[in-house]
């Protein structure tokens, strides 16, 4: 499992949350054809004002395709200017055990 977050002042939430619907038709088909590519969510948290990508890879090493996906760097590039601030490092966890339906890979 891959999770990056960005937090954000309260002022820029919005535009922020907005950027991250605008983004998916950039990110979403380059993504998918990622060797590895199990799945791919976006979240936002107005409480906290902060928004995620969590995506689930087969392997490590796939997971970190992600690093030099460069629709995915220029991306961070504009979210950064909009005034996101990303946790960093970005964060790759194993797998120790997981329930409930995993969606088909796409592709």
């Amino acid at each position: 499992m891959r999770i990056s977050i960005l937090r954000c002042e309260a002022a820029q939430f919005d535009k922020l949350r907005q950027m991250m619907f605008e983004s998916e038709a950039a990110l979403r088909p380059g993504i998918e054809q990622m060797p590895g590519h199990l799945a791919f969510y976006a979240g936002a948290d107005p409480a906290t004002c902060s928004l995620m990508n969590t995506s689930l890879w087969d392997t490590l090493e796939h997971a970190q395709q992600l690093d030099r996906f460069q629709p995915m760097l220029d991306a961070g590039k504009r979210f950064a200017a909009a005034g996101a601030a990303f946790e960093r490092p970005i964060m790759n966890y194993a797998t120790l055990w997981r329930f409930g339906q995993m969606p088909e890979p796409q592709g």
